[in-house]
């Protein structure tokens, strides 16, 4: 006989149980091995149900004919991942970009121009009064996309003007206070001693065994991550980022349960009663074969059930208390707290967010989130919070169909009646109360076959709640809502979502509300409407396009930074920080922050100073080779970030498999890339090459040993020359070939040449 479990561990506990009932039972992983006869051996493996073969005297018995029926569990294969944040690098003519040393510009797009005989790509910025600067496209990296106050123009700089460099003094002024602050919060929570958990138990690998899907490679590394965090003697403060359905709350279960195993208590807060309760009929679910009590407080339920709740937390009966802002209150008292989740941060107010503070100073925190605020985002990528990504999307999944068009009464109908046909359901989201009955009535005209309901914050706890069952079991066809459904809501049945007057709603919440449909294999229809002949404000406008454009899936975190460009960038830090933000652009601020973080924590800081090269030599990607200037552009960018021979061979390899075999001018441009990088190591602020010179000009505060230039001068026999006057020291390379063409080959090669030896010179202090 056979006997076949979902999971090695309890295949193994079964074999166990059947040994000590005086059977002769084995586990094993040997699936070639043949069964004697009286012998029941156990496999990992599933079935639907068992069968027999009398004749053969043959039996296999699945894990479900003894404990019941399971989920099928379903195999990953990878999809398409979504982008990862990349809207800094997209630039269209006259966006506005910072450009570290000039300031605030307009960016006029790439010009070719060549000089002397030589080809090359500048990206051409326009600054107040006039001024116009030309930068190597090699240099893209001193730039970026300027992200701050959405509607409000901002003022240009001038070139050689002194208020640019006032401007960058003030704000890293500022930013060296918050930066201060920051890190003694961190020091304060790195220095306390938090719970350590033990390695995990055999209920906990069983527990994990028996989720019903196959974990995506990123949920696994965020499983491991968090318990590793909850392992250390550190308070954990984890950060996961993951778009809608990527499977988040299967991270806090088991993290839920882990701290469960050792006695300690768990808290898990969410922005909304309706996922409040989802969330709990998740735990529930996934915790039923194991003796673990779990509570729901929220205004679901009533004053009694409520009481009885707080109770069990204070003495211990709970173990896993899931609820809204509620379980923050005052009369809610804990025996023994050890881990608090809170789903979507944001989405809290700012008293809500105060006591969650008082609630996290010595507990565990996991904090799940699908479009993140720029602030928690910035948070962890400056390591003041632990991130863990999740970018692969689950099985099946497609990209939802996203429509942006006026009013449609005819488009509604159809809609809703192509849905319907195939058996599934809709949300139809409008979010003024005071008229939702209207639109309700409106909708009921155009689908009369239609079951139709209004579900609304306003409504008493009871009705919304049987309305929102109702719709769950499928008695409702269509759904007329406000933005109450926006998150966490979980329902794959609903595939169609029609949002009237869209226009009025933030690109998050867009992105959020479309995020409920398309939970499934089928495809997914999302109708943002505005009302018919209204002219849209551009910040609407750019919204809707926003939103039209990013449908691939994982684009939340691409949204989070458009959102962020449009809306401006808000209270990131404070509200006496979003001035400094708006004055130097988002990039920029961030750079500052994160060279003020490190500072505050002691790392030494390194000399800020950019690179540049300008030798007689053809590097640039012509228009054959990329045409589209975004592809170019963003090409441009990452070469110019380019510092190890592994990430230029990456880059080739890339556009190889890309666009094919590069042009002799795209090879010299990788080339100088990491030419330009190994220069940077040893200080050198600028290369040119005049006819047969080659000059590196180096920064005045070079962390070089002097001494040993005469060695190096020395060992190049009258080529090499060094010069000491004025601020920048500089080595001068003679090229001794007379042929024009020769010299053209040399340079790359010298330069590579001359480079490494230089690193003699680097000081070890």
């Amino acid at each position: 006989m056979i006997l076949l479990s979902g999971s090695r561990t309890r295949a193994q506990r079964l074999a166990q149980d059947l040994i000590d009932e005086g059977l002769n039972a084995f586990y094993t992983e040997d699936y070639d091995h043949v069964v004697k006869p009286g012998e029941v051996m156990a496999l990992y493996g599933k079935v639907k149900r068992g069968y027999e073969y009398p004749m053969l005297k043959f039996v296999v018995i699945s894990e479900s004919d003894i404990f019941g029926a399971e989920k099928k569990k379903k195999k990953r294969r990878h999809a398409k991942n979504g982008e990862k944040i990349a809207s800094f690098t997209e630039l269209s003519v006259g966006d506005y970009v910072v450009h570290e040393n000039h300031g605030l510009g307009i960016y006029c797009g790439i010009e070719k121009i060549e000089v002397e005989g030589t080809t090359k790509d500048y990206i051409k910025i326009e600054y107040d009064k006039g001024g116009v600067l030309y930068i190597l496209a090699t240099q893209l990296d001193m730039i970026q996309k300027y992200a701050g106050a959405g509607e409000r123009k901002p003022k240009l700089n001038s070139l050689g003007s002194p208020d640019w460099k006032k401007t960058k003094t003030k704000v890293r002024t500022a930013v060296k206070e918050i930066a201060g602050e920051l890190v003694r919060l961190y020091a304060t929570r790195e220095n306390q001693q938090g719970y350590v958990y033990g390695p995990d138990t055999v209920w906990q690998r069983e527990f994990e065994e028996m989720f019903p899907f196959e974990e995506t490679e990123d949920q696994t590394m965020a499983i491991e991550a968090t318990k590793r965090d909850m392992e250390s003697t550190k308070i954990m403060d984890r950060l996961i980022c993951g778009d809608v359905g990527y499977g988040k709350t299967e991270i806090a279960i088991r993290a839920a349960f882990k701290a469960v195993q050792e006695s300690k208590q768990v808290v898990y807060l969410a922005p909304t009663t309706i996922l409040a309760q989802q969330v709990y009929n998740n735990f529930v679910q996934r915790m039923q074969d194991f003796p673990i009590s779990i509570g729901l407080l929220c205004r679901f339920r009533t004053p009694a059930q409520q009481k009885k709740a707080i109770q069990g937390l204070k003495q211990g009966t709970i173990d896993i208390m899931v609820g809204t802002h509620r379980v923050l209150s005052k009369d809610v008292r804990y025996k023994d707290l050890g881990l608090l989740i809170v789903d979507e941060e944001q989405r809290f107010g700012v008293t809500h967010k105060e006591k969650i503070k008082k609630l996290k100073t010595n507990v565990d925190v996991l904090t799940l989130t699908a479009t993140p605020i720029p602030r928690t985002l910035h948070m962890s990528l400056i390591g003041i919070r632990d991130m863990s990504v999740l970018e692969e999307p689950p099985v099946d999944r497609v990209p939802i169909q996203t429509y942006v068009l006026e009013y449609n009464e005819e488009m509604v109908r159809e809609a809703i009646v192509r849905e319907l046909a195939r058996e599934g359901q809709v949300y139809y989201v409008f979010n003024r109360v005071n008229q939702i009955q209207d639109v309700a009535v409106k909708v009921r005209s155009l689908v009369p076959d239609a079951e139709v309901a209004v579900a609304h914050g306003q409504m008493k706890e009871r009705e919304l709640e049987n309305i929102m069952y109702q719709f769950i079991n499928g008695e409702i066809d269509v759904l007329v809502s406000t933005t109450i459904i926006e998150t966490g809501l979980d329902i794959s049945n609903v595939n169609t979502m029609i949002i009237q007057d869209a226009d009025n709603m933030g690109l998050s919440q867009l992105y959020q509300l479309r995020g409920r449909v398309g939970r499934s294999n089928r495809t997914a229809y999302a109708f943002l409407m505005y009302r018919r002949d209204k002219m849209l404000k551009e910040v609407a406008e750019k919204r809707l396009a926003a939103i039209k454009e990013f449908t691939d899936l994982g684009s939340g975190f691409k949204i989070a930074m458009r959102d962020l460009e449009i809306r401006g960038a808000g209270n990131l830090l404070g509200a006496q920080q979003s001035g400094h933000m708006e004055a130097v652009g988002y990039d920029l601020y961030c750079k500052m922050l994160h060279d003020a973080v490190k500072q505050a924590k002691g790392v030494p800081a390194e000399e800020d100073f950019e690179t540049s090269i300008d030798i007689d030599m053809d590097a640039y990607i012509p228009p054959s080779y990329i045409a589209n200037e975004y592809q170019k552009l963003d090409i441009y960018k990452r070469v110019a970030g380019i510092e190890t021979q592994a990430e230029a061979e990456e880059m080739m390899e890339e556009l190889l498999d890309r666009f094919g075999d590069p042009p002799k001018s795209v090879c010299n441009l990788l080339k100088i890339a990491q030419i330009k990088a190994r220069a940077h190591r040893v200080y050198i602020k600028e290369i040119t090459q005049r006819g047969k010179t080659l000059r590196m000009v180096m920064h005045e505060h070079a962390k070089i040993e002097t001494e040993k230039i005469p060695e190096l001068v020395k060992r190049y026999d009258g080529r090499l020359t060094f010069t000491a006057v004025g601020k920048n020291p500089a080595f001068t390379y003679n090229m001794r070939q007379n042929s024009r063409d020769a010299i053209k080959a040399e340079p790359l090669a010298i330069l590579a040449e001359v480079i490494e030896a230089m690193t003699l010179l680097r000081s070890n202090l």
